[in-house]
This record gives C-alpha cells, structure tokens and sequence, in this order.
C-alpha cells in the first residue's frame, strides 16, 4: 500500500448506500485541500478496496466519478494519477455575518427564512417523548393491510390509462371522503363538493390564493392561533387582524368589520383545546352573513372526542354556501399520506380546483385509490376506533400527571378532543425559565408564546401525546418536574443571596 493512503478516510459500514458517495467525496476533499498533491500516484483499485474494506467494485466507480470530475488521470501502463492542473474549486459566496439574505429574493420570504427554527426531535438520548404536537401514533398503524391495499391498487392502475386531469382529486376519493365525513361529521356534501389536497397545509395554500386580494382583503384569526395557516395568508398578502379567544372560543364581538376571511378551529381550538360554542357558532355564522364573509374551518382532529358527544360542523349548520371545510388524514392515519381535502362552496369550487391544478397538477392517483379503498373497506373507521381508546388513555394519564406532577406551576386546560393537552402558567410562575429548564432535560415543549400573532396573553405549554406512550409521558412530567424543582430551588437561593447582601452591616 502507497504511503499516502494512510489517510484517515471514514468509510461507512459494507452495505451502507452511502460508500461510494462518502469515499468520492473524501477523496475529492483530499486532492483539493492539497492532502493529495498534483501529479501523485493513486493505489490500485484492489489495494484501496482491501485497505478500507470496500468492494473493488466500489473502488472503481469512485474513480471514474473522480476522473470524469478532473481530478484524476489515467498514464497508459502506469496507474491512476492525481491530475497536473486539477480543476478550480467553486468559491462559494458565504452569507453576510448578520444573517441577511440576498436582496433579489422576496422580502416576505426572506423574514420567513430568517426566523425558520429546524424541526424539534423528538425524544432525547434516554428515549423519552418530548410531546410533540400533532403527531399521530404510527407503531399501531395498520401498515400490512395498507400495504396490501397499496399493491393491489398498483396492479390496477398498471392496467389502466393514467389520467392526470384529476385536479379535483380521483372520483372514487372524493366518494369515499364524502360519505366517511357524512357519518363522522355530519357534513352536509357529495363528492362534487370535495377537494383532494396534499395535505391540510396545502389547503390553507390555495385557499388564500383564491380568497385573498393582496393588500386588501382583511382576515380575521384566532389568537392564540395556527402559526402555518396564518403564514399561508400572510405570504397571500392578506392583512390578518387577530382576534382573542376564550371558554367559549373565538370571540365573535371582537372580530373587525372589514373581515372578509374568518379562520377558526371550533371542533378543538388550536391550541388551547376549547370547543366553539352552539351560540358563538350561531352568532359567527350571522357575522359572516351581514358581512359577506367567508370561513375557513379546520378540523384538524376532529375524529378523537372522548366523552362528549361532538358539536355539528359549522359547514353542516351552514345554509349560505359560506364555509370552506378543510380535512386532512394525517392524524386518524400518519403525516406521510399528505392527502387532505376542502369541502367547498359551489360558486368557489372551480377556481379552487384551478388553483390546485396550477399549484402541482394532481394529488399522486396511486396513494389517492389506495386511501378509497382504506376507507370503503373500513379499514380507517376501524382503526380511529381502536386509536380512541388508545388516545384516551394516554389523554387521562397526561391530565392526572399535570395535576399531581406539574400542578404547581400549570393548570391543565379542560378539553375532549384531540391529541394534546395545554397547561396555562399559574400566576407568578416564569414561563421562560420553565421553558428553558425544559429544553436543558431533554424534554422541549412547545410554548403558548409562539403560538400568539398580537400581545401574547396567557403563558403556558402544549403537550401532545399522540406519539408518546403512557410510560413515557410518566417519565417525560417526572423529568420536567425534577428540572423545574431545581429552577425553583436556585431562584429562591439567589434571593436569599440578594436579601442578604442588602442587609446593613
């Protein structure tokens, strides 16, 4: 073996997908960096494969990607060299110190950018749920007979032409939807009135797209509220007013005149858990007539109700043609299926489904005819049956934690639906230090604060508890408690400090 390959290469495991990506780019990084001067000669094929352990195979096609590159050379009977004048190496322009973007990108987008935070993980090095909001249990998924269903429809499209004039969405979807939420929601439609989106985010999209005048059109949002559909109307150009909520939800008196879009979670407020009362719900539906508005309902988890029994929709209480349904399945299912659905007005439907043609054609027909069948069959009320009581449990287990673990610091906010519990802060109690202590063990939550468009209000956390286990909800309050004791006892030591060092001598 060459003396020069005593480099430290870091090959992934044999087997990996990763081996010839990582030994050309580690290469690469050497003969640019000057490790692997110009004119060198490069082992043999088999002797780096033995040195590192990788296929020859592996080997090979490392080096002709090398060489296609420029970086290596072939000297008929001699070997592979490292090229005489290798290629110049992209001078990339590095972001300014301040975290400012290039001015030709749109300046919305760019405040977005700035204020993007990556995706909280979930779970710490110990394995414990960290709550997260929104996310459905996948480990009891039927994914066998998914998967089985998904085969099967393969088979059948392969027999058939493919048709992506489908912007609404495949008819036997829009079937299937419709008479899935006539026996779950009431909802008063037929398939010509559903919409298959990518997702309830999606929906959000194009409904700002075609309800929203840039600069004109007012919209009025719960506060605290969704932070992605109100970002969806704000890159729409709306201008969005938020307006409070309380035990009875949105408070219908203080939404502006000029609201033209009214946007409201009533089944289960996001994200304080309240429902919509039958007279808030009367008296938004009376606004929305003598203003000519219109409202976007979403009913994001409507499915799991433990207890009560569930409100109408406000679309099945609707007689004017006025609200725009939206659904999606990525809580009664999982998040990857990224299909949702609008069940929309008459007058509106078909510029909404010209709008989604434009955004991205059509939803894929292959998961489209696969979740028709899941539904039609009963697959997904069988499985939202068992999740309910599964839900259940760990909905009463959160709740008898809050009190007996958390209890000093939060007070549980009731609430029958869903798959998350909020906790407001008792008075006195410092929401960003508990947040902070929190974050530290391992176990981040997420916080009212940021869930507020005007003057945050009330301080508190929302815990989900789709994805985390009883045990592991047991184990993640034990950890915020004994964190947040800690808080507790070293805040009242620096007092005792401050007292003391202001005492006379």
């Amino acid at each position: 073996m060459e003396p020069l390959f005593e480099l430290a290469l870091k090959i992934p495991t044999r087997g990996s997908r990763n081996v010839l990506r990582e030994l050309h780019a580690q290469l690469r990084d050497a003969i640019v960096e000057g490790r692997l001067k110009a004119g060198q000669r490069m082992p043999s094929t088999r002797d780096l494969a033995a040195r590192y352990t990788v296929s020859r195979n592996t080997v090979v096609a490392a080096y002709d990607l090398l060489s296609s590159e420029g970086y290596l050379g072939t000297r008929h009977g001699s070997g592979t060299y490292v090229t005489d004048t290798l290629p110049r190496p992209v001078q990339r322009r590095l972001q300014s110190v301040d975290g400012s973007f290039d001015a030709r990108l749109n300046p919305l987008w760019r405040r977005l950018a700035l204020s993007a935070r990556a995706p909280v993980q979930t779970g710490d090095a110990a394995g414990v749920s960290c709550f997260q909001v929104g996310a459905p249990e996948l480990r009891l998924f039927p994914f066998q007979q998914w998967r089985r269903l998904l085969i099967r429809t393969q088979r059948q499209l392969a027999q058939s032409p493919w048709d992506c004039r489908h912007w609404q969405g495949t008819p036997a979807l829009r079937d299937a939807i419709a008479r899935h939420t006539a026996v779950t929601r009431a909802l008063a439609c037929s398939q010509d009135d559903i919409v298959v989106t990518a997702g309830a985010q999606q929906a959000f999209d194009l409904l700002a797209r075609v309800l929203v005048t840039p600069q004109r059109t007012v919209v009025a949002l719960e506060d605290p509220g969704y932070v992605h559909l109100r970002r969806a109307l704000l890159i729409a150009g709306a201008r969005v007013v938020p307006v409070p909520v309380d035990g009875e939800g949105l408070v219908v008196e203080r939404l502006p005149r000029e609201a033209r879009v009214i946007c409201v979670t009533p089944s289960h407020q996001f994200p304080l858990g309240t429902v919509m009362s039958m007279r808030r719900r009367a008296a938004l539906l009376e606004f929305a007539r003598q203003h000519d508005a219109v409202i976007i309902e979403d009913d994001y988890d409507c499915e799991f109700r433990f207890g009560d029994a569930p409100l109408d929709a406000l679309q099945t209480l609707d007689r004017l043609e006025r609200v725009f349904y939206v659904g999606t399945f990525s809580k009664s299912l999982f998040p990857g299926i990224r299909l949702g659905f609008v069940a929309a007005p008459a007058w509106a439907r078909r510029t909404l489904v010209v709008a989604k043609g434009y955004a991205d054609g059509n939803c894929p027909e292959l998961m489209q005819e696969t979740l028709a069948a899941f539904i039609t069959e009963g697959h997904l009320a069988r499985h939202v049956r068992k999740m309910r009581r599964v839900y259940a449990q760990r909905r009463a287990t959160l709740l008898e934690g809050l009190k007996t673990q958390l209890g000093r610091w939060l007070e549980p906010v009731p609430a029958a639906a869903g798959l998350h519990v909020t906790g407001l802060c008792r008075p006195a109690v410092d929401a960003q230090a508990l947040a902070q202590r929190a974050q530290q063990c391992g176990v981040p939550l997420l916080t009212l604060h940021g869930c507020y468009l005007g003057t945050p209000g009330q301080a508190g956390f929302v815990f989900g508890y789709g994805a985390t286990e009883q045990s592991a909800i047991t184990e993640g309050l034990s950890l915020l408690r004994g964190a947040w004791e800690q808080s507790r006892t070293s805040s009242l030591a620096r007092k005792t400090m401050s007292r003391n060092d202001q005492r006379p001598t």
